[in-house]
C-alpha cells in the first residue's frame, strides 16, 4: 500500500467532488487511485487525476440531515447523497469503522445493485485500504463517501425467478447458464428491470468458509469470462467481476455470519450483469505474449481508462494467466483516458 501520503492527498482532493456526474454517471476516481496506490503506482496518481478532473462535479448540496430516526425514509433517495455521506462521516467519527460497517452491511446488502454496483465497489476499495494500513482521516472519509453513495443509490432486486440446475455447478458453468435478456436498449436500471430469472447458485451454502471459497471462485470465473465475452459490452461487463470482488475484499472486516448472504448478493449482481450485457456467444482470445502481473498493471495505467484499471486490479488479485489475459483484453476493447 501507499505509504507516502499520496493516496491521502488524492482522496482529500476528490472529497470535494460528488459521487456522480450528470445525475447518473459514477465518479470512478477514488476507486482508481486506490488501485494505483495498492499496486505500487502512487507516482501516477496525481497525473491520472489531472486527466480525470474534467469528469468530476462539485459535491452536491444537502437536503435534510439523516438521523437514526429517519434513515429508512431516505434509503435509496439519490437526492440525499450529501446527507448520507454526512451521516456516515458523523458515525465514523464517533465509532470504529468495523463497527459502523458491521451495522450497515446487512442493511445495505440487499440494495447493492443501485448505481450499477459502483457503490459497493467503492466501499470494497475503501475497506481494502483500511484493512491494510492505518485508519487516516481521508481513508475514513472515503469509507463514509462509499457507504453514503450506496445508501443513496440503494436499489434491491425483487421478483426474481430462480432457475434450478446450477446450484452445485462450478461458477463458470453457472455463469454460462445465465440467459441474456432479449431487449438491450436503455441503461443499467432499465436492463436490470428486465432480468426476471437467474440460475440458482450457492443457495445450499451455509458454512461461512465455503461461502468465501465460492465467492473467490465466482470472482475468478467472471474475470476469466471477460476475455471471451467482454466484447458484449467492454465497460459494463467489468462489473460482473469487480462487484463480487468488492464483496470478497470486505469479508475479512465482517462477522462470519454475514458471509453467506454476501455470497448470494454477489452472485445475483454478477449474474444480473452477465444477463444484461453478455454477447450471445464467446470469441476465442489469446493474450499477445506472456506478461507478469506487474507488467499488465503498468499497461493498464498507461492506458488510463478507469474500468480497465479496476478490472486489472481484480485480475491481479486472481493472479493466473487467464485473468491477466482478461485484463489485456479490456485494454484492447476500451478507449484510453485522454
Amino acid at each position: 500500500m501507499d505509504t507516502t501520503g499520496i493516496l491521502d492527498e488524492a482522496l482529500q482532493r476528490l472529497h470535494r467532488s460528488g459521487p456522480e456526474r450528470l445525475g447518473r454517471l459514477t465518479n470512478h476516481a477514488p476507486m482508481a487511485v486506490e488501485a494505483l496506490a495498492a499496486h505500487g503506482q502512487a507516482a501516477s496518481v496525481h497525473r491520472w487525476l489531472d486527466l480525470y478532473t474534467s469528469r468530476l462535479e462539485e459535491f452536491p448540496s444537502g437536503v435534510e440531515p439523516i438521523t437514526a430516526a429517519n434513515w429508512r425514509v431516505a434509503l435509496g433517495d439519490s437526492r440525499r447523497a450529501a446527507d448520507w455521506i454526512d451521516y456516515f462521516g458523523r458515525e465514523l467519527s464517533e465509532r470504529s469503522w468495523p463497527e459502523v460497517l458491521t451495522d450497515w452491511w446487512p442493511r445495505l446488502l440487499p440494495g447493492l445493485y443501485g448505481g450499477s454496483t459502483h457503490p459497493v465497489i467503492r466501499v470494497g476499495h475503501a475497506v481494502r485500504t483500511l484493512l491494510a494500513s492505518e485508519s487516516t482521516e481521508p481513508r475514513l472519509v472515503e469509507l463514509a463517501h462509499g457507504l453514503g453513495y450506496w445508501a443513496a443509490r440503494y436499489h434491491p432486486v425483487a421478483d426474481l425467478a430462480l432457475r434450478p440446475g446450477a446450484d452445485s455447478a462450478a461458477a463458470a458453468t453457472a455463469l454460462d447458464a445465465v440467459t441474456p435478456i432479449a431487449e438491450r436498449d436503455g441503461g443499467f436500471p432499465d436492463r436490470l428491470s428486465r432480468v426476471t430469472e437467474l440460475p440458482v447458485w450457492g443457495t445450499a451454502v451455509t458454512d461461512p468458509n465455503e461461502a468465501h471459497r465460492r465467492l473467490t471462485e465466482l470472482v475468478r470465473a467472471a474475470t476469466h469470462r471477460y476475455a471471451t465475452h467482454g466484447h458484449g459490452e467492454a465497460t459494463m461487463l467489468v462489473h460482473a467481476a469487480t462487484a463480487p470482488n468488492a464483496v470478497l475484499r470486505t469479508l475479512p472486516a465482517l462477522p462470519q455470519v454475514m458471509w453467506v448472504p454476501s455470497l448470494r448478493a454477489a452472485w445475483t449482481a454478477s449474474a444480473a450483469v452477465t444477463a444484461m450485457y453478455s454477447p450471445h456467444g464467446p470469441v476465442e482470445y489469446t493474450a499477445p505474449g506472456a506478461f507478469t502481473a506487474a507488467e499488465v498493471f503498468e499497461r493498464a495505467v498507461a492506458h488510463g481508462d478507469e474500468h480497465v484499471i479496476k478490472l486489472t486490479d481484480t485480475a491481479v488479485d486472481v493472479g493466473d494467466e487467464q485473468a491477466l489475459a482478461a485484463a489485456l483484453r479490456s485494454i484492447e476493447l476500451s478507449g484510453p483516458l485522454v
